[in-house]
């Protein structure tokens, strides 16, 4: 039984508290985080002291990771194998570290997460680099301590010529801490500390020019600054990771994404496991395959595109779901005199600086030493060389070793050290050539005693030992910097790399839709047969086109009723003379929908009204804010009557006129105010009354100063002013518009139009013309038109669409089509972006 006396009450909350207090410094001081000195945490630098006392240099053989495990944990870190070859293993990869510090032989893992061989199948050595933080630390420079049974010695901290933090970060979980730190590049933080020393009052500002960012050995992109500078200034920042990609072009208008780069700490095949789950359930759209092509010479993972899809999305789609985009949250938390402290980048500087310098020093301090004792001894020798007879003579006579010793001594006046020397002489320096030796050593330890004095007396040149050490490893290991750092904003968007740029959009009968820019089409006189704008085939014609920014959203209202909405830019891009996509690839239309208006919106909170037209002459006018949700599947926009179907929506500000132009020729104008604002899934109100088997083509809302375009199936036109539409009741059967005859035929739409305006007309062949809208004649409403196109036999217009004033020059690939010659003559300035262009025709504007 214990003794009573030696047993005392202790309650266990306090017992708690002690040990879990000696756990977390245990934790926070000897495992987990650096030392801001040599960068690393214990078990690295007694891994790199094992291989350095075990004789694991770059140039000697390597060795079995087995004979270094065991070598550590024996001597130096008594916490299983385990943790000791998983560092051993991280110190050898050249995607962990920036530089490596252990050479291995075998498999040390991948950047798939394919774990290492056992430690008794590979091999290691130190590198190069490796060496230069062991550099000198026999010269007493730095402390050393007991290990942990007290048997050995260990270093306290390693010499480390290079400040290694910087250079290969570090990361590690404590108690209630952690570190994070980024990897840079050695060339910059040389830099960087070489300034620091030449200028101790240097800004951050000045630093950042030298260090611009991390440098993860993986290299891709580093999107923004504003996270590195928060971490250099407070210590604290986030960094936002790309992979580096590149958009290759094949055969037949197909794309392929190629990825070369992956960020920091990402394990490429769940990266990959991942996207392809993404792409499995439609997440990501428009890709053909996903490959992983990498091989000993590199990462190449390659992204295909199927075709008409764009490449550009996809890869963003790719960066916002995936670990091709990550963050990297740095926390600059070192031990600085074995207390955790979150740091600058001045300050590590700062910090590094302050223990080379103590190790320059102390290696001075060393070299003194040992010279001064060098000289001494031959000082000695060189008495004895002078009076070897005398020195012989002695020996000779004397009894013993130590009889001899204290002549020596006594008679020389030599020390004790000197007249050992002098004893432990061997004969060979006694001829001329080796006196010789002992002066000339002797000569230059006096010259390198004198230098090493003038070095430790003055702190100016163990600086410049210090930037001279430094520029050397720079010049000897330095390499370009792998990380690209790119301005970008904090937050990604799909379109952050499309331009916003015009589009001209089309859709065919069939349903096929594409954008292609506004400058292939080029401006023509009137009367012009036109360019060949898409190939059709047979049954199909082009039915649709309207203009618009790359950005802009586009409401899709359909003959049911339902609206669905998406952005140009997501619709594929094609040449002029190709039909491009089902539109049924990109909405979710139901069965028995079709696509027969549009509306380009950019901005849903503005006080605009969405007001449409059937064919049976009902009218419904809506808030736009009620479509600033649509839902991927579409919504209900308006109730219809049987047999009725939706012919036009218009965008309008509640003070315009409103026009319906019936086929057979007829118009009624009223006031918006007229029509009551009702809500979503509607029926609206008559707009029209109509007689036999007319129905409305078109709805146009106008003001008082702008102009009606109509145009006819065969190609007639005419400009009327709005003024000579007088006003009339809603729902009336309202005024001739233009006389319908077998010449002119009936009537195709309406267009609301003011100056500086081109009109595009499409044939039922796919035939497209671009006129200047002022050049067709101003005439009365109750008249047949002027001739706008010149059509093909059994070739009828089907539809119009106005944009922007623009003059295009014919180039050589119209000519090869077949182009009329009645074109504007070559003008450089009238080339597309050498002008400004003036804002679009009020018929299509967009909110």
């Amino acid at each position: 039984m214990p003794d009573a006396e030696k047993m005392f009450p202790v309650f266990i909350e306090d017992e708690m508290k002690k040990s879990y207090l000696d756990y977390s410094m245990s934790m926070i001081t000897s495992r987990a985080l650096p030392d801001v000195r040599d960068g690393v945490k214990p078990v690295h630098r007694r891994v790199l002291y094992g291989m350095h006392d075990s004789g694991m240099q770059h140039n000697k053989p390597t060795k079995k990771c087995a004979n270094v495990v065991g070598h550590v944990m024996a001597k130096y870190h008594p916490h299983g194998d385990h943790p000791i070859y998983e560092t051993l293993v991280r110190m050898a990869q050249d995607f962990s570290l920036r530089y490596p510090m252990v050479e291995g032989q075998g498999n040390f893992g991948s950047i798939d997460g394919d774990p290492p061989a056992a430690y008794r199948y590979t091999e290691c050595r130190m590198t190069r680099l490796a060496e230069e933080m062991l550099a000198d630390i026999d010269k007493e420079t730095v402390d050393f301590v007991s290990n942990y049974d007290d048997t050995s010695r260990e270093p306290s901290v390693l010499p480390a010529k290079l400040p290694f933090l910087l250079i290969n970060g570090s990361t590690g979980i404590a108690v209630g801490m952690a570190t994070n730190m980024a990897p840079h590049n050695l060339g910059e933080v040389v830099d960087a500390v070489v300034a620091t020393i030449d200028n101790p009052e240097i800004e951050l500002p000045e630093l950042i020019k030298l260090v611009p960012g991390p440098d993860f050995p993986t290299g891709g992109l580093i999107y923004g600054r504003g996270g590195i500078v928060d971490a250099y200034r407070t210590g604290r920042g986030r960094v936002v990771m790309r992979a580096r990609a590149a958009i290759e072009q094949l055969p037949g208008d197909r794309e392929q994404i190629v990825i070369t780069e992956i960020p920091y700490m990402v394990n490429k095949a769940t990266m990959l496991q991942r996207a392809g789950e993404l792409i499995r359930d439609k997440v990501i759209e428009g890709v053909s395959l996903l490959r992983d092509e990498s091989d000993r010479k590199g990462l190449r993972i390659v992204v295909g595109i199927k075709k008409g899809a764009y490449a550009e999305i996809v890869l963003n789609k790719l960066y916002k779901y995936t670990q091709l985009q990550s963050t990297f949250g740095i926390n600059n938390l070192a031990l600085v005199g074995l207390r955790p402290r979150l740091l600058t980048l001045k300050e590590i500087i700062e910090l590094f600086i302050e223990h080379r310098f103590s190790v320059v020093t102390r290696r001075a301090e060393h070299d003194l030493r040992k010279a001064r004792e060098r000289a001494h001894l031959l000082e000695g020798l060189k008495i004895a060389v002078d009076n070897i007879d005398e020195v012989v003579s002695l020996i000779k006579t004397s009894a013993s070793t130590d009889e001899a010793h204290g002549r020596l001594r006594q008679r020389f006046s030599l020390s004790d050290a000197q007249a050992k020397a002098i004893l432990d002489m061997r004969l060979q320096r006694l001829t001329g050539l080796e006196r010789e030796k002992i002066e000339s050593e002797l000569r230059e330890l006096v010259e390198l005693i004198r230098s090493l004095e003038a070095l430790l007396e003055s702190r100016e040149q163990r600086m410049n030992v210090i930037k001279e050490e430094l520029l050397e490893l720079k010049r000897r290991y330095g390499d370009p910097r792998r990380t690209e750092i790119v301005e970008a904003e904090s937050d990604v968007e799909l379109e952050d790399m499309i331009a916003d740029e015009d589009m001209v959009v089309t859709m065919t009968h069939e349903g096929y839709v594409k954008r292609c820019s506004v400058s292939s089409y080029r401006s023509q006189g009137r009367g012009g047969r036109g360019i060949k704008g898409m190939g059709s085939r047979e049954g199909d014609f082009v039915q649709t086109l309207f203009v618009a920014s790359a950005h802009t959203h586009i409401l899709f209202f359909t003959n049911t009723g339902r609206c669905y909405r998406l952005k140009v830019y997501l619709i594929p891009e094609a040449p002029r003379n190709s039909r491009g996509r089902p539109i049924v690839n990109l909405l979710q239309l139901r069965p028995e929908e079709s696509i027969v208006t549009f509306l380009t919106v950019k901005d849903f909170d503005s006080p605009f009204y969405i007001v449409a037209a059937t064919a049976r002459g009902v009218i419904n006018k809506q808030p736009l804010k009620l479509y600033a949700n649509v839902r991927r599947d579409g919504i209900n926009a308006f109730n219809l009557d049987e047999r009725d179907r939706v012919i036009s929506c218009r965008l309008t500000d509640g003070s315009s006129d409103i026009i319906l132009g019936t086929r057979k020729g007829q118009a009624v104008r009223f006031h918006e105010s007229a029509t009551r604002e009702l809500g979503r899934n509607t029926r609206g109100m008559k707009g029209v009354s109509l007689r036999g088997d007319d129905h409305v083509v078109s709805m146009i809302a106008v003001r008082e100063e702008d102009e009606v375009l109509t145009i006819t199936e065969n190609g007639y036109g005419k400009r009327t002013p709005v003024k000579e539409y007088r006003k009339t009741n809603r729902g009336g059967f309202g005024i001739i518009n233009i006389k319908c005859t077998e010449r002119n035929g009936e009537v195709v739409a309406l267009k609301g139009i003011g100056e500086e305006t081109d009109v595009m007309l499409i044939t039922r062949n796919g035939i497209i013309i671009r006129s200047d809208a002022q050049s067709i004649s101003v005439v009365g409403r109750n008249t047949q038109g002027v001739r706008v196109m010149n059509l093909n036999k059994e070739d009828h217009v089907i539809d119009i669409a106005l944009c922007a004033k623009e003059t295009v020059v014919e180039d050589a690939e119209s000519e090869q089509e077949g182009d009329s010659a009645d074109e504007t003559p070559e003008d450089p300035a009238s080339r597309p972006g050498n002008a400004e262009e003036p804002a679009p025709p009020n018929d299509d504007d967009t909110v």
